[in-house]
């Protein structure tokens, strides 16, 4: 991994946490993803699933972890599973985990081979009346692929049909929520990597450069930083094609006058940022796209204050919609006759700002979290309200990320990126 090692206490912690979670007598078992084939003989690359990695740190495909916190012995209360390497995967692939290096990045004494899992298993179920089993439960995931954590959970049902059956994703959906220090720092880590990229970017920007050229400077700039590369697929998008808010296809000239809606992030260790801004083709806003621009921002900015301990987040999102409608208003986007006559499920502001303006952030860029429960000191949330205007062939949209404190207002990560227009514009024009 390019990454630098992570300190394995914030794993050892981790499971702690975790195991304090469990019914007694129970076992949980956590799967790295698959590696997704292409076709013939091509596969994706490789991405770990992201709780095995909370919990062990292990970043390696085929990998098992089990914990057993009631096991009779203290050696079976953690266990890992890991592919035997050979001097032929060596050769071909590079060394995979030794028994040794695994307990170094994970803080696990007791590693076994993957061609052990079953029997050990076994043994574990004889001392066990309940399994926690992984199934993502997100509020945005949307599965259509078998996963290597789905074939195991049906192959388990068949082999121990007697024993209970808990989820995992209830614990982590919380645990993950509320960061430790030291994920704050991959984090910010990963928000320092994404600044480096955007202030490349201000001075490489002119007219006629394409989408795919700024992607390509950006995903230099974050892979000689350690970086894996992009947070997510990254949104390049020039004049209109910002009022597409998931375009991707990143293929069309910036043309001057034109403003360029850049939603691009770096991960780093497997931890995301996610940052948007908005700049102009020919380094200078008109007085027009300057309105709407501070427009945004103001929303960014009074929406921000907001995410303090106790808020919940479905009373955020109305209190931010009353002030984009004011902010609407203001542009003659909106009058009060649409105001007044607005569906509730729907309201007037909903034309100009469709999306959300928060979600966790951490391992995943829409991170767990239960939008149901109160906002809590150390959660990260992104804050990104947008005005999108295809009549007027632009969109911005402007976005930060963000960790709630014990009290007072959250501290901004990316307080150090470029936002303001003057500054946009002077380093831009320097």
């Amino acid at each position: 991994m390019k990454y630098h090692q992570i300190d394995r206490s914030l794993f050892i912690k981790n499971r702690a946490k975790f195991m304090a979670q469990m019914k007694p007598k129970s076992v949980a078992i956590f799967n790295s993803n698959d590696i997704y084939p292409v076709s013939a003989d091509s596969t994706l690359p490789f991405a770990q699933h992201r709780d095995i990695f909370y919990l062990s740190g292990v970043d390696q495909e085929e990998s098992i972890l089990l914990l057993f916190p009631d096991a009779p012995y203290e050696h079976q209360r953690e266990i890992l599973f890991l592919k035997e390497t050979s001097e032929l995967i060596a050769i071909w692939e590079g060394e995979k985990l030794t028994k040794e290096r695994a307990f170094e990045i994970s803080g696990i004494r007791t590693v076994y081979w993957l061609q052990d899992f079953e029997k050990i298993l076994f043994e574990m179920m004889t001392h066990s009346d309940t399994i926690y089993i992984n199934t993502n439960e997100h509020y945005r995931a949307t599965v259509e692929t078998e996963t290597r954590e789905a074939r195991f959970v049906k192959w388990w049902k068949e082999k121990y049909p007697a024993h209970t059956v808990a989820k995992s994703n209830p614990i982590l959906q919380r645990l993950r929520s509320v960061k430790e220090t030291e994920e704050l720092d991959l984090i910010q880590n990963a928000c320092n990597i994404t600044e480096l990229g955007f202030r490349r970017l201000l001075s490489f920007v002119k007219p006629n450069v394409t989408e795919y050229e700024i992607e390509a400077e950006l995903i230099h700039e974050f892979v000689r930083n350690r970086s894996k590369g992009f947070a997510y697929t990254p949104i390049i998008a020039s004049g209109n094609n910002a009022n597409v808010l998931h375009y991707i296809e990143n293929n069309q000239q910036c043309k001057a006058g034109d403003l360029i809606l850049l939603d691009v992030a770096a991960e780093y260790a497997n931890y995301s940022s996610d940052m948007t801004r908005t700049i102009p083709v020919s380094g200078k806003y008109s007085n027009r796209q300057k309105d709407v621009y501070n427009a945004v921002l103001r929303v960014k900015n009074e929406a921000t204050k907001m995410l303090t301990p106790g808020t919940l987040w479905k009373q955020y999102h109305i209190e931010v919609g009353k002030i984009m409608t004011s902010e609407l208003l203001g542009l003659g986007l909106i009058d009060k006759a649409d105001v007044q006559n607005e569906n509730p499920d729907w309201p007037a502001y909903k034309k100009y700002f469709m999306h959300g303006t928060s979600h966790h952030m951490g391992l995943d860029t829409h991170d767990y979290g239960i939008l149901t429960e109160p906002m809590q000191a150390n959660m990260v949330f992104t804050v990104e309200p947008g005005i999108y205007i295809p009549a007027e062939g632009f969109g911005i949209r402007l976005e930060d990320n963000l960790i709630v404190q014990e009290s007072g207002e959250p501290f901004n990560m990316m307080r150090n990126i470029p936002i303001e227009i003057q500054e946009i514009e002077e380093l831009m024009n320097s």
